[in-house]
């Protein structure tokens, strides 16, 4: 039902240029798009709002190149892939992840301590491996839909998602968490 009123929420914005269909897309959207560039930027809050912003700009620019081969979603997110990965191209290669600023910002919070372990776990993977887990681990795709997404082979997905979960688990583990 969901993918079928995407479509003609398409189909509205590309035929009738009806930006008010595109609004309700937005608003569909935004807060997973938002949460998936939250944790691949380690939740830097004003970068993954940057990053969100950006993404639907490329779709309503690009929207009348969906064909509908996958669903929209599927389509949404493999461009904010591409504007993630468009990013960390763009970025000095000497910036230390380390001193992430989103990290000392979060650590006045209460449950911080537990949000800045997931992120320096997170911040353990490489940009693959974070992207592939985060988008099975939180966004809840199957492996099929993170190599729609990313364009990478299924194995390829599998192999980034298994030396991802094995990074994490030792890294929380040896933090007291688990077993």
């Amino acid at each position: 039902m969901k993918e079928t009123d995407d479509l003609s929420l398409v189909s509205e914005v590309t035929v009738s240029h009806n930006r008010a269909a595109f609004d309700r897309l937005v608003v569909r959207y935004q807060s997973p798009i938002r949460r998936f560039f939250l944790h691949q930027t380690l939740g830097d809050e004003q970068l993954s709002d940057d990053l969100a912003q950006d993404t639907f700009i490329k779709a309503y620019v690009n929207i009348s190149k969906f064909r509908a081969q996958a669903a929209f979603s599927s389509w949404l997110y493999r461009i904010a892939y591409n504007v993630l990965y468009d990013y960390h191209r763009r970025q000095k290669p000497t910036d230390d992840i380390d001193t992430s600023e989103a990290a000392r910002r979060n650590a006045d919070h209460t449950d911080a301590n537990v949000k800045l372990d997931v992120y320096d776990a997170l911040r353990r993977l490489g940009d693959k491996e974070r992207t592939c887990v985060t988008l099975q681990l939180v966004d809840g795709y199957p492996i099929d839909k993170i190599s729609e997404i990313t364009g990478m082979a299924v194995g390829t997905v599998k192999s980034h998602l298994f030396r991802g979960k094995e990074k994490l688990t030792t890294f929380l583990r040896s933090n007291g968490y688990g077993k």
